[in-house]
């Protein structure tokens, strides 16, 4: 388990991943306090009215995680992060190479760098496809220290390599864990390298990202409030 002092309810991260900033509203105010941390991702960047409702969940008292994959030249990846300084964003993510995760890392202020090591969507035969001549651990490893070097504040990974990185990283690192399945994985989800819970956390997550089995869920609220209990039974002493 992760030593870091970070309270239990914080450890879950929704991935508000919906069609517009309206059905985001709806979906948060149903969650209420089930739910303290939000990922905003592309699908609603690109929906319109992103910021507003960053702002929106920052003045109710969310975190939130601005997951945009940030990959372009050094310079351009620079200027975005310099962007979400000061306006209560918690983390934010990169996906490139050094000198793209130095720059993020220069820039950032009060927001927190994590870099993305490997999709949890792809397994051994995409990275084939890739080009990437390593296995999957491997590469995540690698990544991971780079990221590290770079000044990054942690790494998105599979809790499957959530393990490898604790035995061979120091704990400064963050380990964002996407990918959770509370209950059996459906076969047309596409995450492929997944995990449940418990098992995140014990191979040394520091936080979860779960979306669909809870945004799916006949009760979301419910669905959240079940996920947190599991945490709280695995970090009795900060729930």
């Amino acid at each position: 388990m992760t030593p870091k002092n970070i309270p239990a309810r914080d450890r879950l991260i929704f991935a508000m991943d919906v069609a517009d900033a309206a059905e985001a509203r709806r979906l948060a105010e149903q969650l209420g306090d089930s739910v303290t941390f939000y990922k905003l991702g592309l699908e609603l960047f690109m929906a319109g009215g992103y910021f507003e409702l960053l702002d929106w969940m920052v003045a109710r008292g969310k975190k939130v995680f601005v997951d945009l994959k940030f990959f372009d030249v050094p310079a351009t990846v620079a200027a975005a992060v310099r962007n979400l300084r000061n306006r209560g964003v918690t983390f934010t993510t990169v996906h490139g190479n050094q000198s793209i995760m130095e720059a993020a890392a220069a820039a950032k202020g009060d927001v927190k760098i994590l870099a993305v090591t490997v999709l949890t969507s792809l397994d051994q035969g995409d990275l084939d496809d890739l080009g990437f001549k390593c296995d999957v651990e491997q590469l995540v490893l690698s990544r991971a220290r780079r990221a590290l070097e770079a000044g990054c504040d942690g790494v998105v990974s599979s809790g499957l390599e959530a393990k490898v990185l604790r035995e061979s990283i120091d704990h400064r690192l963050m380990v964002v864990t996407p990918g959770i399945r509370p209950v059996e994985n459906r076969p047309a989800d596409d995450q492929k390298r997944v995990v449940n819970v418990e098992q995140a956390f014990a191979n040394g997550a520091d936080y979860i990202v779960i979306g669909r089995p809870i945004r799916d869920a006949a009760d979301p609220r419910a669905a959240a409030e079940q996920i947190q209990s599991t945490i709280a039974r695995c970090f009795p002493e900060s729930a």
